[in-house]
């Protein structure tokens, strides 16, 4: 081999420093943006945060297909909450001080977002809370979202509807019953079932929560039925509902109306184990399958979320939840790309003065971090089969009552009525 002359050199090394930069630029480019999430995988709320889990990885697929966020791939890092508020405080701490995540997503649910906040303020992280109530008002944090169809009245949407509709009813009812855990979720949206009672005219009547552990519920609903109620307004996550929905069958118990926030009645399997048990409950809902929510793109989502679910022991449809995971990430990624920013102060700015197009529709927050629109319906169970799955897949036994310009049937009530 000939000799390396000094000129010769002097090129080699000067190329090698004008390729630097662009090998490292590379190298930083081929990093995934990390985004982290505690996430209910096991206990009470698992069934929900599957669906939600499944849903964010189809958004993850969707944006790396067309080159990922700023360049660079996407990649969730989750751990399992197991749906126990205490777990999420050291969940978020490891993701955000040992992983690294750049962004953070959720957790889901009030319970666990509560959990999570005192540590996403501490470390100025931005996070979109899944389906969470009334967090920030404890908070007042302007880097918090919330994936929720509240609006600006807050927890208030979880019962307004509902006392509506009791109000229209002639005679009108008189007195009502509160009922609901002792716990964030439910003690939130109780507070809000109580001001709108009131407000409506309604004398609140019995008004008292029940430890979590709680598996009996004959003598919860034991105690309702003695004050003798017109009107039961339950606030519940999945293993509440099927056990007070059982207690009340049980004991033949049936006031004039009767349903609520009862979050088990949005998962299908549930809905499929109580079959007929459900006629006559009045439950708010935030997507249902129908005409007017329809937005673009989610009924292929769907589509795709069902054939990831066939092989596991989830909700096989996903109405409940699929469509606000998948919209998550979609606000998520318009805020990146529009900022061209992994920054949560610019992240923040940006998704506070933007709408979002999503497969939820269009969105925009209020200064809370809420929607600036509240959309809830309220729905009954009507002539409801056992084990029959198609009956939940076309919506045909919920119909919805409200409000107006989504309304599909009217009520059958009093609640006996719906049973016979």
């Amino acid at each position: 081999m000939p000799p390396v002359c000094g000129k010769q050199i002097r090129r080699i090394v000067t190329a090698a420093a004008l390729l630097l930069p662009h090998l490292h630029a590379s190298a930083i480019a081929a990093e995934p943006i990390k985004i982290g999430l505690s996430m209910a995988m096991t206990g009470g709320v698992a069934q929900n945060g599957k669906q939600l889990l499944i849903a964010l990885q189809l958004w993850r697929d969707d944006v790396n297909v067309k080159g990922g966020l700023l360049g660079r791939p996407v990649e969730l890092i989750y751990y399992d909450d197991q749906s126990n508020p205490s777990n999420v405080p050291g969940i978020c701490t490891k993701l955000i001080n040992v992983d690294k995540v750049d962004l953070l997503i959720g957790p889901y649910g009030t319970n666990m977002v509560a959990a999570a906040m005192p540590v996403i303020v501490e470390n100025n992280k931005l996070t979109i809370g899944m389906l969470a109530a009334g967090v920030n008002k404890h908070f007042n944090y302007p880097k918090y979202f919330s994936m929720q169809t509240l609006g600006p009245e807050g927890v208030n949407a979880f019962s307004r509807g509902f006392f509506a509709l009791a109000a229209e009813q002639k005679p009108k009812p008189e007195t009502v019953a509160i009922v609901g855990a002792d716990a964030e979720f439910a003690k939130t949206a109780t507070d809000g079932a109580r001001e709108n009672a009131i407000a409506a005219g309604f004398k609140v009547i019995y008004d008292r929560s029940y430890p979590p552990p709680t598996t009996d519920f004959a003598p919860v609903v034991r105690a309702i039925q003695a004050a003798n109620p017109d009107v039961v307004y339950v606030a519940a996550y999945p293993p509440d509902t099927v056990g007070i929905v059982r207690a009340a069958n049980e004991i033949g118990y049936t006031p004039k109306m009767f349903g609520g926030i009862m979050i088990g009645l949005l998962i299908t399997p549930i809905k499929m184990q109580l079959g007929p048990l459900l006629d006559g409950i009045v439950i708010m809902e935030s997507f249902v399958p129908a005409p007017t929510f329809n937005f673009p793109g989610v009924a292929d989502v769907l589509k795709r979320y069902r054939a990831v679910a066939a092989g596991e022991k989830i909700d096989p449809l996903g109405y409940g939840y699929v469509p606000f995971g998948y919209a998550t990430g979609q606000m998520l990624e318009q805020a990146v790309e529009g900022t061209k920013s992994l920054d949560p102060d610019k992240l923040a700015e940006y998704m506070h003065s933007h709408s979002f197009a999503t497969v939820v529709g269009d969105l925009k927050f209020g200064e809370d971090g809420e929607w600036s629109k509240a959309r809830i319906v309220f729905t009954q169970f009507r002539h409801v089969a056992p084990n029959d799955f198609e009956q939940f897949a076309e919506g045909k036994v919920q119909p919805i009552l409200w409000p107006p310009q989504y309304k599909t049937g009217d009520i059958v009530y009093p609640y006996a009525d719906a049973r016979n």
